[in-house]
């Protein structure tokens, strides 16, 4: 789970336009699986939840069954944190929601070897963008979709997909909580 030099990610913008995904709203709990689509509606990866002893666990797949990463719930926190692994075990990213503000939620993603992500917007509504810097390499909408209880996902060229959707889900789960 490699990201991408500014350079490439410029490439791959001026090559084409983002791409979008499908995501289930409210469908995301440990011990549930459930399938991110693309903008067709075509399954694209399966989102495999575990209940496991010690910490709850989703496995990222591809429609082969491969594991792409995983999103751990992390214990003993001052503030929410979910924690993004690779295949093999390493962390990758870190999602952390902080101490709440009077006025708004705040949320970081950061990323062990890339710079870190900030998340803008309404979280709660699914209208938000996750931001590197002043760039945009996400935006998490409702709007483009018109299946009740689903939001879509666009992730500009040259990024890191799986991170940004496991970032997504994470986000999803944690702010949704008890829901």
């Amino acid at each position: 789970m490699t990201r991408k030099s500014r350079r490439e990610r410029r490439e791959a913008r001026r090559s084409g336009g983002p791409t979008r995904y499908q995501m289930r709203q409210k469908l995301v709990a440990f011990g549930d699986d459930f399938h991110i689509e693309d903008d067709r509606g075509q399954k694209i990866f399966k989102v495999d939840g575990k209940v496991l002893r010690v910490r709850d666990t989703l496995i990222f797949r591809d429609m082969q069954g491969e594991e792409l990463c995983r999103i751990k719930e992390r214990l003993l926190r001052v503030k929410d944190t979910m924690e993004i692994e690779g295949p093999d075990g390493k962390t990758v990213a870190m999602v952390k929601k902080n101490l709440i503000n009077p006025l708004r939620d705040r949320w970081k993603i950061d990323v062990k070897d890339g710079p870190d992500l900030d998340v803008k917007g309404n979280i709660l509504d699914h209208e938000y963008e996750i931001e590197e810097g002043r760039h945009k390499v996400a935006e998490i909408s409702k709007k483009w979709l018109r299946v009740r209880d689903t939001y879509g996902v666009e992730i500009e060229p040259g990024q890191n997909d799986i991170l940004i959707l496991a970032a997504t889900v994470a986000i999803d789960m944690m702010a949704h909580e008890g829901n």
